[in-house]
């Protein structure tokens, strides 16, 4: 399967070719082989997306995944494991959604 077109930042630059297949090799493009728990997270982003046309930054997306998956994955420490680097870019970039605006 080949990957749809991505911009500089590996996002995709058609937001409506997601799939949980694409997402899937995005991951493995960063290294990361996705669990319950990263999906737990994705699904959370992608629903927020969708409710607001905004790619939460990292102290929102704290908070939505501590009240929507738990406080065990809400937390900065456990989503810079799960999502090495930057973890508002990656969720991002993996969901299929654009960068975050506050994330350099």
């Amino acid at each position: 399967m080949n990957l749809p077109a991505v911009d500089r930042d590996g996002h995709l630059c058609d937001l409506n070719e997601w799939t949980p297949e694409i997402a899937t090799r995005l991951a493995a493009d960063q290294g990361l082989n996705l669990s319950a728990e990263h999906w737990g997270v994705i699904n959370v982003v992608r629903d927020f997306y969708q409710k607001t046309q905004v790619s939460p930054a990292m102290r929102p997306l704290v908070k939505m995944v501590r009240e929507q998956v738990g406080a065990d994955t809400g937390n900065s420490v456990r989503l810079h494991e799960l999502f090495p680097g930057s973890p508002a870019r990656v969720i991002a970039r993996i969901a299929g959604l654009p960068r975050p605006k506050n994330c350099l």
